[in-house]
């Protein structure tokens, strides 16, 4: 999941400039077809780190390498 993180962060920052903001749901392409996973990614964001709905896509991919050592 985490490179999955990476890529869409990426490719937001690549169509929209560093100021592009995202909220978790992106990694989903607004699709509930894991719920699981869902739910994990959504208790990081929300739980972990009491993330805004939406947040830079700089900020995110910054917090998964560091966090995850990537």
């Amino acid at each position: 999941m985490c490179q999955k993180i990476i890529s869409v962060c990426n490719k937001k920052i690549e169509q929209k400039g560093e100021q592009v903001g995202l909220s978790f749901y992106a990694f989903f392409a607004n699709k509930n077809d894991n719920p699981e996973l869902l739910m994990e990614v959504a208790s990081w964001w929300i739980k972990t780190h009491q993330l805004n709905h939406f947040e830079k896509a700089v900020k995110v991919k910054k917090m998964i390498e560091i966090e995850y050592n990537l």
